[in-house]
């Protein structure tokens, strides 16, 4: 069993379903192309674990192609993204970006 995200034009999530195990095949294809074709939609697989695409993905969050990885949405203006930790990063004290994290 593995999680995918479907990604609408601008590449944030817009649901996330539990499908069959990545390694498996359907009418040949993979699971991401098959799933992305069946919905008309991008598919990307997503795990609870973070061990692929920096973060689990959710409803809202996006997907950075270039990274590869879930992200949450950019919480403030001085807020710089941490590709390594695939989270928000910000020097200002006064921001509490752990929340978001």
């Amino acid at each position: 069993m593995a999680h995918y995200a479907f990604l609408n034009e601008n590449n944030i999530v817009t649901e996330v379903i539990t499908g069959i195990h990545e390694t498996e095949t359907i009418e040949g294809l993979d699971t991401e192309t098959w799933y992305g074709n069946f919905r008309s939609q991008t598919c990307k697989r997503t795990s609870y674990n973070s061990r692929i695409r920096g973060n689990f993905a959710g409803i809202g969050m996006v997907y950075l192609p270039t990274e590869d990885i879930f992200i949450k949405p950019k919480c403030h203006a001085e807020a710089i993204l941490n590709a390594q930790t695939a989270k928000w990063d910000c020097d200002n004290e006064e921001h509490t970006i752990e929340s978001l994290a």
